[in-house]
């Protein structure tokens, strides 16, 4: 059993989310809840739980202020946010769970899902301090670092060493430079919102391509590009205008 503590400073908010945990999550039992920062911390050195949902913006304190007042946290954390879309690429550099409001349920039952995996806390402690590094640089760490989730648990990857990514279904095969191929449960699209500003280029519905690591470029309807690692990878006549644009910049 999952035990949890819901801080949120809106009341309604507070309800929905237990609403949904009751009927839908079983295994999960909210053991306490709390509307501000202040609260919170009082609530959590009782109840001892094993998952915080932490709303971000509240009145007297972020969300963010807790955590940092709770030395190396002992419970996992899920954040529930109407936040701005650079938080929202800080969580996804980072790895951290969040779900913006309104809360689906889907996405919910995902999020606690990854609760259940053995290295759930020391990922969610690696994870955290990424994102809080990350958080005020436009949604990128300083040490240039993308975590990939992966079905093992959390890897640290430094950008400039993926050379592609390609799709798999609703997940992701990243190639690095060290020879590794890394199994990601995350989407080729979430890839492509985080590395499209950082030099990387989709080439195709299911390739994204790092353009520090191409070697050459083989002309023809569409074409197909020849990767550092000796990779060749298609360019799909619908992309290929945006690479050749985006070749000429580099």
């Amino acid at each position: 059993m999952i035990t949890a503590v819901i801080v949120d400073d809106e009341e309604l908010g507070r309800n929905v989310l237990k609403n949904l945990i009751k009927k839908y999550i079983p295994s999960v039992q909210v053991v306490g809840e709390a509307a501000s920062v202040k609260e919170a911390k009082k609530v959590i050195a009782d109840a001892i739980p094993s998952l915080v949902f932490l709303d971000i913006e509240m009145p007297g304190g972020s969300g963010f202020d807790l955590l940092e007042q709770i030395e190396d946290p002992p419970f996992s954390v899920i954040f529930t946010s109407a936040y701005n879309q650079y938080a929202v690429k800080a969580f996804k550099y980072s790895a951290v769970d969040y779900l913006l409001k309104p809360i689906h349920i889907d996405e919910l039952t995902a999020a606690v899902k990854k609760l259940s995996t053995p290295d759930t806390k020391k990922d969610m402690r690696a994870a955290l301090q990424h994102f809080m590094e990350s958080l005020n640089q436009g949604g990128v760490s300083k040490s240039n670092k993308v975590a990939l989730p992966t079905l093992d648990g959390l890897i640290f990857i430094d950008i400039s060493n993926i050379i592609r990514c390609e799709a798999d279904g609703k997940y992701t095969y990243c190639y690095v430079s060290n020879g590794k191929k890394h199994h990601s449960t995350r989407s080729l699209l979430d890839f492509e919102d985080q590395l499209s500003n950082r030099g990387f280029c989709r080439i195709h519905h299911a390739h994204l391509v790092n353009l520090d690591h191409i070697k050459n470029y083989v002309k023809g309807v569409g074409g197909y590009v020849v990767m550092s690692n000796g990779d060749t990878v298609v360019v799909s006549k619908r992309k290929k205008e945006e690479f050749i644009k985006r070749s000429k910049k580099i």
